[in-house]
Protein backbone atom coordinates (compact mmCIF):
# COMPACT_ATOMS: atom_id res chain seq x y z
CA UNK A 1 0.00 0.00 0.00
CA UNK A 2 1.15 3.60 -0.48
CA UNK A 3 2.01 5.80 2.46
CA UNK A 4 -0.96 6.07 4.78
CA UNK A 5 -2.08 9.69 4.93
CA UNK A 6 -4.44 9.45 7.93
CA UNK A 7 -3.39 11.42 11.04
CA UNK A 8 -0.28 10.12 12.82
CA UNK A 9 -0.36 6.86 10.87
CA UNK A 10 3.25 7.38 9.76
CA UNK A 11 6.32 9.13 11.21
CA UNK A 12 6.30 12.86 10.50
CA UNK A 13 8.98 12.67 7.80
CA UNK A 14 6.81 10.25 5.78
CA UNK A 15 4.01 12.81 5.86
CA UNK A 16 6.24 15.43 4.29
CA UNK A 17 7.37 17.25 7.44
CA UNK A 18 10.89 18.55 6.79
CA UNK A 19 13.67 16.63 8.55
CA UNK A 20 17.47 16.83 8.42
CA UNK A 21 17.84 13.07 8.85
CA UNK A 22 16.38 11.58 5.69
CA UNK A 23 17.20 11.74 1.99
CA UNK A 24 16.03 10.06 -1.20
CA UNK A 25 17.79 6.79 -0.29
CA UNK A 26 15.71 6.50 2.89
CA UNK A 27 12.52 7.12 0.95
CA UNK A 28 13.60 4.59 -1.66
CA UNK A 29 14.25 1.94 1.00
CA UNK A 30 10.94 2.68 2.75
CA UNK A 31 8.94 2.37 -0.47
CA UNK A 32 10.69 -0.80 -1.62
CA UNK A 33 10.22 -2.53 1.73
CA UNK A 34 6.57 -1.51 1.89
CA UNK A 35 5.95 -2.87 -1.58
CA UNK A 36 7.69 -6.16 -0.74
CA UNK A 37 5.88 -6.67 2.56
CA UNK A 38 2.48 -5.64 1.23
CA UNK A 39 2.79 -8.13 -1.63
CA UNK A 40 4.63 -11.05 -0.06
CA UNK A 41 4.05 -10.97 3.70
CA UNK A 42 1.17 -8.96 5.16
CA UNK A 43 -1.68 -10.75 3.31
CA UNK A 44 -0.48 -14.08 4.67
CA UNK A 45 0.95 -13.14 8.08
CA UNK A 46 -2.17 -13.97 10.17
CA UNK A 47 -2.35 -17.46 8.68
CA UNK A 48 1.39 -18.02 9.12
CA UNK A 49 1.22 -16.85 12.73
CA UNK A 50 -1.63 -19.27 13.42
CA UNK A 51 0.49 -22.09 12.00
CA UNK A 52 3.52 -21.00 14.03
CA UNK A 53 5.87 -20.09 11.18
CA UNK A 54 6.23 -18.72 7.68
CA UNK A 55 6.76 -21.27 4.86
CA UNK A 56 10.45 -22.01 4.33
CA UNK A 57 10.23 -21.00 0.67
CA UNK A 58 9.05 -17.56 1.77
CA UNK A 59 11.89 -17.31 4.28
CA UNK A 60 14.33 -18.23 1.50
CA UNK A 61 12.80 -15.60 -0.79
CA UNK A 62 13.21 -12.96 1.90
CA UNK A 63 16.81 -13.98 2.64
CA UNK A 64 17.68 -13.42 -1.03
CA UNK A 65 15.62 -10.27 -1.49
CA UNK A 66 18.50 -8.02 -0.46
CA UNK A 67 16.55 -6.59 2.48
CA UNK A 68 17.62 -9.21 5.02
CA UNK A 69 20.80 -8.92 7.12
CA UNK A 70 21.79 -5.54 5.76
CA UNK A 71 24.35 -5.17 8.56
CA UNK A 72 26.44 -7.98 7.04
CA UNK A 73 29.38 -6.29 5.24
CA UNK A 74 29.73 -6.60 1.47
CA UNK A 75 32.75 -8.92 1.76
CA UNK A 76 30.55 -11.64 3.27
CA UNK A 77 27.46 -11.23 1.07
CA UNK A 78 26.99 -13.43 -2.03
CA UNK A 79 27.97 -11.60 -5.21
CA UNK A 80 24.64 -12.28 -6.94
CA UNK A 81 22.62 -10.82 -4.08
CA UNK A 82 20.88 -7.49 -4.80
CA UNK A 83 21.56 -4.57 -2.50
CA UNK A 84 18.61 -3.42 -0.38
CA UNK A 85 16.53 -1.21 -2.67
CA UNK A 86 19.67 -0.84 -4.82
CA UNK A 87 21.57 0.92 -2.02
CA UNK A 88 25.08 -0.51 -1.42
CA UNK A 89 25.23 -1.86 2.12
CA UNK A 90 28.36 0.16 2.89
CA UNK A 91 26.28 3.29 2.25
CA UNK A 92 23.54 2.36 4.72
CA UNK A 93 23.42 4.48 7.85
CA UNK A 94 21.60 4.22 11.17
CA UNK A 95 18.55 5.96 9.72
CA UNK A 96 18.25 3.23 7.11
CA UNK A 97 18.06 0.81 10.04
CA UNK A 98 15.41 3.01 11.66
CA UNK A 99 13.39 3.02 8.43
CA UNK A 100 13.71 -0.71 7.74
CA UNK A 101 12.83 -1.62 11.34
CA UNK A 102 9.81 0.66 11.24
CA UNK A 103 8.59 -0.94 8.03
CA UNK A 104 9.28 -4.47 9.25
CA UNK A 105 7.33 -3.80 12.44
CA UNK A 106 4.12 -3.53 10.45
CA UNK A 107 4.17 -7.36 10.53
CA UNK A 108 2.60 -8.95 13.61
CA UNK A 109 2.56 -12.36 15.25
CA UNK A 110 6.31 -12.91 15.36
CA UNK A 111 6.42 -13.57 11.62
CA UNK A 112 9.46 -11.32 11.19
CA UNK A 113 11.45 -13.76 13.32
CA UNK A 114 10.12 -16.67 11.29
CA UNK A 115 11.12 -15.05 7.98
CA UNK A 116 14.65 -14.09 9.01
CA UNK A 117 15.22 -16.31 12.02
CA UNK A 118 16.64 -14.55 15.06
CA UNK A 119 19.86 -13.72 13.24
CA UNK A 120 19.14 -10.01 13.62
CA UNK A 121 20.10 -10.42 17.30
CA UNK A 122 22.21 -13.58 17.08
CA UNK A 123 24.70 -12.54 14.41
CA UNK A 124 25.95 -9.05 15.50
CA UNK A 125 28.46 -10.53 18.01
CA UNK A 126 30.04 -12.42 15.10
CA UNK A 127 30.03 -9.34 12.87
CA UNK A 128 31.62 -7.07 15.48
CA UNK A 129 33.76 -9.46 17.55
CA UNK A 130 34.30 -12.57 15.43
CA UNK A 131 37.53 -13.57 13.69
CA UNK A 132 37.89 -13.36 9.94
CA UNK A 133 37.55 -17.14 9.75
CA UNK A 134 34.34 -17.09 11.78
CA UNK A 135 32.83 -14.40 9.60
CA UNK A 136 33.64 -16.24 6.39
CA UNK A 137 32.39 -19.50 7.86
CA UNK A 138 28.99 -18.27 9.07
CA UNK A 139 27.91 -14.99 7.48
CA UNK A 140 27.48 -15.96 3.79
CA UNK A 141 25.19 -18.85 4.73
CA UNK A 142 22.59 -16.48 6.16
CA UNK A 143 21.43 -15.73 2.63
CA UNK A 144 20.58 -19.32 1.66
CA UNK A 145 19.61 -20.52 5.16
CA UNK A 146 22.60 -22.84 5.40
CA UNK A 147 23.24 -20.84 8.58
CA UNK A 148 20.70 -19.15 10.85
CA UNK A 149 21.42 -17.81 14.32
CA UNK A 150 19.50 -17.45 17.55
CA UNK A 151 20.69 -15.75 20.73
CA UNK A 152 20.97 -17.88 23.87
CA UNK A 153 21.20 -15.66 26.94
CA UNK A 154 18.04 -16.00 29.04
CA UNK A 155 17.91 -18.94 31.44
CA UNK A 156 15.16 -20.41 33.66
CA UNK A 157 16.86 -18.80 36.66
CA UNK A 158 17.18 -15.33 35.15
CA UNK A 159 17.18 -13.22 32.02
CA UNK A 160 18.45 -9.67 32.45
CA UNK A 161 20.95 -10.69 35.15
CA UNK A 162 23.62 -11.63 32.61
CA UNK A 163 26.45 -11.47 35.15
CA UNK A 164 24.94 -14.48 36.93
CA UNK A 165 24.65 -16.81 33.95
CA UNK A 166 24.54 -20.43 35.18
CA UNK A 167 25.31 -22.36 31.97
CA UNK A 168 28.90 -23.62 32.21
CA UNK A 169 31.54 -24.24 29.56
CA UNK A 170 34.54 -26.27 30.74
CA UNK A 171 37.58 -26.25 28.47
CA UNK A 172 39.25 -29.58 27.76
CA UNK A 173 42.80 -30.26 28.94
CA UNK A 174 44.06 -30.18 25.35
CA UNK A 175 42.27 -26.85 24.74
CA UNK A 176 40.41 -28.17 21.70
CA UNK A 177 36.82 -27.94 22.89
CA UNK A 178 34.43 -26.80 25.61
CA UNK A 179 31.89 -29.03 27.36
CA UNK A 180 28.70 -27.03 27.88
CA UNK A 181 25.97 -27.81 30.41
CA UNK A 182 22.90 -25.77 31.26
CA UNK A 183 19.56 -24.46 30.05
CA UNK A 184 18.33 -21.55 27.96
CA UNK A 185 14.72 -20.37 27.87
CA UNK A 186 12.48 -18.28 25.61
CA UNK A 187 15.03 -18.47 22.80
CA UNK A 188 13.47 -16.80 19.75
CA UNK A 189 14.13 -18.49 16.42
CA UNK A 190 15.56 -21.70 17.89
CA UNK A 191 13.46 -24.06 15.70
CA UNK A 192 15.06 -22.68 12.52
CA UNK A 193 18.53 -21.90 13.85
CA UNK A 194 21.64 -23.80 12.84
CA UNK A 195 23.70 -22.03 15.52
CA UNK A 196 23.09 -20.39 18.88
CA UNK A 197 25.23 -17.47 20.00
CA UNK A 198 25.38 -18.44 23.65
CA UNK A 199 26.33 -16.80 26.93
CA UNK A 200 28.28 -19.32 29.03
CA UNK A 201 30.35 -19.30 32.19
CA UNK A 202 33.98 -20.20 31.48
CA UNK A 203 35.39 -18.64 34.66
CA UNK A 204 34.46 -17.68 38.18
CA UNK A 205 31.40 -15.80 39.45
CA UNK A 206 30.27 -12.44 38.16
CA UNK A 207 30.61 -10.71 34.82
CA UNK A 208 34.32 -11.49 34.42
CA UNK A 209 33.55 -15.21 34.13
CA UNK A 210 31.14 -14.88 31.19
CA UNK A 211 32.12 -15.75 27.61
CA UNK A 212 30.30 -16.18 24.30
CA UNK A 213 30.30 -19.44 22.33
CA UNK A 214 28.63 -20.22 19.01
CA UNK A 215 27.03 -23.64 19.49
CA UNK A 216 25.78 -25.69 16.50
CA UNK A 217 22.14 -26.62 17.11
CA UNK A 218 22.81 -30.12 15.75
CA UNK A 219 25.36 -30.82 18.50
CA UNK A 220 24.98 -34.08 20.38
CA UNK A 221 23.38 -33.37 23.76
CA UNK A 222 21.51 -30.24 22.58
CA UNK A 223 17.72 -30.51 22.53
CA UNK A 224 14.95 -27.93 22.36
CA UNK A 225 11.19 -27.73 22.53
CA UNK A 226 8.88 -24.86 21.64
CA UNK A 227 7.17 -22.95 24.45
CA UNK A 228 3.42 -22.32 23.99
CA UNK A 229 3.27 -18.58 24.69
CA UNK A 230 0.17 -16.39 24.48
CA UNK A 231 1.44 -14.36 21.52
CA UNK A 232 4.26 -14.04 18.98
CA UNK A 233 3.37 -17.53 17.76
CA UNK A 234 5.59 -17.19 14.71
CA UNK A 235 8.69 -16.34 16.80
CA UNK A 236 9.44 -19.93 17.75
CA UNK A 237 10.41 -19.20 21.38
CA UNK A 238 11.96 -22.40 22.78
CA UNK A 239 13.47 -24.09 25.81
CA UNK A 240 17.00 -25.34 25.06
CA UNK A 241 18.80 -28.02 27.08
CA UNK A 242 22.58 -28.46 26.87
CA UNK A 243 23.81 -31.77 28.26
CA UNK A 244 27.59 -32.34 27.91
CA UNK A 245 27.62 -30.55 24.55
CA UNK A 246 31.07 -30.48 22.95
CA UNK A 247 31.82 -27.17 21.22
CA UNK A 248 35.06 -26.51 19.27
CA UNK A 249 37.31 -23.97 21.00
CA UNK A 250 37.51 -21.98 17.77
CA UNK A 251 33.79 -21.15 18.22
CA UNK A 252 34.66 -18.76 21.04
CA UNK A 253 33.72 -15.15 20.17
CA UNK A 254 36.38 -12.74 21.36
CA UNK A 255 38.34 -13.87 24.38
CA UNK A 256 37.37 -15.75 27.49
CA UNK A 257 35.89 -13.39 30.06
CA UNK A 258 34.85 -10.78 27.46
CA UNK A 259 31.35 -12.15 27.05
CA UNK A 260 29.58 -9.70 29.35
CA UNK A 261 30.85 -6.70 27.40
CA UNK A 262 29.96 -8.31 24.07
CA UNK A 263 26.45 -9.13 25.24
CA UNK A 264 25.74 -5.74 26.79
CA UNK A 265 26.83 -3.80 23.71
CA UNK A 266 24.77 -6.18 21.57
CA UNK A 267 21.78 -5.24 23.75
CA UNK A 268 22.08 -1.60 22.63
CA UNK A 269 21.10 -2.39 19.04
CA UNK A 270 18.56 -5.04 20.05
CA UNK A 271 16.78 -2.69 22.46
CA UNK A 272 16.78 0.13 19.95
CA UNK A 273 15.18 -2.13 17.34
CA UNK A 274 12.55 -3.15 19.89
CA UNK A 275 11.88 0.50 20.79
CA UNK A 276 11.27 1.29 17.12
CA UNK A 277 9.03 -1.75 16.86
CA UNK A 278 6.99 -0.58 19.85
CA UNK A 279 6.50 2.82 18.23
CA UNK A 280 5.29 1.41 14.92
CA UNK A 281 3.03 -1.18 16.56
CA UNK A 282 1.47 1.52 18.76
CA UNK A 283 1.01 3.60 15.61
CA UNK A 284 -0.83 0.67 14.03
CA UNK A 285 -3.19 0.54 17.02
CA UNK A 286 -3.87 4.26 16.73
CA UNK A 287 -4.47 4.05 12.98
CA UNK A 288 -6.90 1.10 13.12
CA UNK A 289 -8.88 2.69 15.95
CA UNK A 290 -8.88 6.14 14.31
CA UNK A 291 -10.32 4.81 11.07
CA UNK A 292 -12.93 2.83 13.00
CA UNK A 293 -13.91 5.87 15.06
CA UNK A 294 -14.46 7.85 11.87
CA UNK A 295 -16.81 5.19 10.45
CA UNK A 296 -18.60 3.80 13.51
CA UNK A 297 -21.84 5.53 14.52
CA UNK A 298 -23.27 5.37 18.03
CA UNK A 299 -26.22 7.34 19.38
CA UNK A 300 -26.69 8.91 15.97
CA UNK A 301 -23.20 10.32 15.48
CA UNK A 302 -19.67 9.25 14.62
CA UNK A 303 -17.53 8.03 17.49
CA UNK A 304 -14.79 10.53 16.67
CA UNK A 305 -17.15 13.44 17.39
CA UNK A 306 -17.10 12.57 21.09
CA UNK A 307 -14.44 14.65 22.79
CA UNK A 308 -13.48 11.81 25.14
CA UNK A 309 -12.71 9.65 22.09
CA UNK A 310 -10.78 12.30 20.15
CA UNK A 311 -8.82 13.06 23.33
CA UNK A 312 -7.52 9.48 23.33
CA UNK A 313 -6.01 9.98 19.89
CA UNK A 314 -4.48 13.34 20.77
CA UNK A 315 -2.83 11.80 23.83
CA UNK A 316 -1.44 8.87 21.84
CA UNK A 317 -0.15 11.24 19.17
CA UNK A 318 1.75 13.29 21.76
CA UNK A 319 3.51 10.22 23.07
CA UNK A 320 4.19 8.66 19.66
CA UNK A 321 5.61 11.76 18.02
CA UNK A 322 7.85 12.71 20.94
CA UNK A 323 9.11 9.12 21.23
CA UNK A 324 9.91 9.02 17.52
CA UNK A 325 11.87 12.27 17.84
CA UNK A 326 13.85 10.65 20.65
CA UNK A 327 14.57 7.62 18.47
CA UNK A 328 15.86 9.97 15.76
CA UNK A 329 18.07 11.76 18.28
CA UNK A 330 19.58 8.45 19.41
CA UNK A 331 20.08 7.35 15.81
CA UNK A 332 22.00 10.55 15.10
CA UNK A 333 24.18 10.07 18.19
CA UNK A 334 25.02 6.48 17.21
CA UNK A 335 25.77 7.54 13.64
CA UNK A 336 28.16 10.25 14.79
CA UNK A 337 29.98 8.08 17.33
CA UNK A 338 33.13 6.23 16.17
CA UNK A 339 31.97 3.35 18.38
CA UNK A 340 28.50 3.18 16.86
CA UNK A 341 26.22 0.78 18.71
CA UNK A 342 29.15 -0.27 20.86
CA UNK A 343 29.27 3.20 22.47
CA UNK A 344 28.41 2.86 26.18
CA UNK A 345 27.34 6.52 26.31
CA UNK A 346 24.06 5.72 24.54
CA UNK A 347 23.19 2.58 26.52
CA UNK A 348 21.12 4.33 29.19
CA UNK A 349 19.18 6.42 26.70
CA UNK A 350 18.42 3.40 24.51
CA UNK A 351 17.23 1.51 27.59
CA UNK A 352 14.83 4.30 28.54
CA UNK A 353 13.60 4.67 24.94
CA UNK A 354 12.77 0.97 25.00
CA UNK A 355 10.91 1.36 28.31
CA UNK A 356 9.00 4.34 26.96
CA UNK A 357 8.16 2.50 23.76
CA UNK A 358 6.73 -0.39 25.74
CA UNK A 359 4.61 1.91 27.89
CA UNK A 360 3.27 3.70 24.80
CA UNK A 361 2.44 0.39 23.12
CA UNK A 362 0.55 -0.84 26.17
CA UNK A 363 -1.45 2.39 26.32
CA UNK A 364 -2.12 2.48 22.56
CA UNK A 365 -3.34 -1.10 22.51
CA UNK A 366 -5.65 -0.55 25.48
CA UNK A 367 -7.09 2.66 24.08
CA UNK A 368 -7.56 1.10 20.64
CA UNK A 369 -9.47 -1.80 22.19
CA UNK A 370 -11.63 0.66 24.12
CA UNK A 371 -12.51 2.50 20.91
CA UNK A 372 -13.10 -0.72 18.99
CA UNK A 373 -15.13 -2.34 21.74
CA UNK A 374 -15.88 -6.00 21.02
CA UNK A 375 -14.21 -5.69 17.62
CA UNK A 376 -10.89 -5.18 19.39
CA UNK A 377 -11.29 -8.46 21.25
CA UNK A 378 -12.27 -10.53 18.22
CA UNK A 379 -9.91 -12.65 16.12
CA UNK A 380 -10.96 -11.49 12.70
CA UNK A 381 -12.86 -8.43 11.56
CA UNK A 382 -11.87 -4.75 11.69
CA UNK A 383 -9.99 -5.05 14.99
CA UNK A 384 -8.10 -8.29 14.28
CA UNK A 385 -4.70 -6.62 14.14
CA UNK A 386 -5.28 -4.89 17.47
CA UNK A 387 -6.37 -8.18 19.06
CA UNK A 388 -3.22 -9.88 17.76
CA UNK A 389 -1.08 -7.07 19.16
CA UNK A 390 -2.74 -7.46 22.56
CA UNK A 391 -1.26 -10.98 22.71
CA UNK A 392 2.09 -10.06 21.16
CA UNK A 393 2.98 -6.93 23.11
CA UNK A 394 4.10 -8.59 26.36
CA UNK A 395 7.19 -9.92 24.61
CA UNK A 396 8.00 -6.41 23.40
CA UNK A 397 7.81 -5.09 26.96
CA UNK A 398 9.72 -7.89 28.68
CA UNK A 399 12.05 -9.06 25.89
CA UNK A 400 15.48 -7.49 25.66
CA UNK A 401 15.38 -6.68 29.37
CA UNK A 402 12.37 -5.93 31.54
CA UNK A 403 11.64 -2.26 32.13
CA UNK A 404 12.46 -2.57 35.83
CA UNK A 405 15.94 -3.92 35.11
CA UNK A 406 16.84 -1.58 32.26
CA UNK A 407 15.43 1.48 34.01
CA UNK A 408 17.82 0.76 36.85
CA UNK A 409 20.59 0.25 34.27
CA UNK A 410 19.84 3.68 32.81
CA UNK A 411 20.10 5.39 36.20
CA UNK A 412 23.42 3.71 36.95
CA UNK A 413 24.77 4.42 33.46
CA UNK A 414 23.85 8.10 33.51
CA UNK A 415 25.21 8.51 37.04
CA UNK A 416 28.54 7.05 35.92
CA UNK A 417 28.67 9.36 32.90
CA UNK A 418 27.81 12.38 35.06
CA UNK A 419 30.70 11.59 37.40
CA UNK A 420 33.01 11.37 34.40
CA UNK A 421 31.86 14.87 33.42
CA UNK A 422 32.88 16.09 36.86
CA UNK A 423 29.62 15.80 38.79
CA UNK A 424 30.22 15.47 42.52
CA UNK A 425 27.75 14.61 45.25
Amino acid sequence: MPINVSPWSEPAWSHGIASPYYNDSHRKLRDALREYNDKNVLPYAPDWAAKGEAPREEAMKYAQSGFAFSDVPTAYRPKHLPDPAGIPVDQLDVFHLLVSTDEGSRIDGGIGSSLAGASVIGIPPVIHHGTEQQKRQWLPGLFDWSTSFCLGITEPTGGSDVANIQTTALKSDDGKYYTVNGYKKWITGAPWATHMTTAVRTGGPGFSGVSVLVIPMTSKGLTYRRIPNSGQEGGGASFVELDDVKVPAENLIGREGEGFKIIMTNFNRERYIMAVGCNRTARTCLNVAFEYANKRETFGKKLITNQIISSKFATLARYLESHWAWLEQIAYAVQQSPKGWQDPDVAGRIALAKVQGGRILEMANREAQQVLGGAGYQRGGPGAVVEQISRDLRMMVVGGGSEEIISDLAVRQETMLAKRRGWKI
